[in-house]
């Protein structure tokens, strides 16, 4: 199988996934807990679990990703392995 994506892509996806990840699982997070910070003024929405709900699907989606670049990663590794040229 060949990557379809070059090795820069694959591991700009990969950092940019994980960082996604962790940002919208801690605000999913808060959220879902009412925290008085993100739930308090009169323009922050009502239901803190149907925002967390939304954040964690973006999570799901970034999880997708980060899966998809890290087997481009992984094929471009095993692509180098065997001495392939780089053009």
């Amino acid at each position: 199988m060949k990557p379809v994506v070059s090795i820069m892509h694959a591991w700009s996806c990969i950092v940019i996934s994980v960082f996604a990840i962790v940002i919208l699982s801690v605000l999913g997070a808060l959220f879902n807990a009412n925290h008085h910070s993100l739930m308090d003024s009169n323009d922050d929405p009502e239901d803190g679990t149907v925002v967390a709900g939304t954040a964690f699907a973006a999570v799901g989606v970034y999880g997708f990703f980060l899966v998809f670049c890290g087997l481009q990663a992984w094929l471009h590794a095993r692509e180098s392995r065997r001495g392939a040229i780089a053009l």
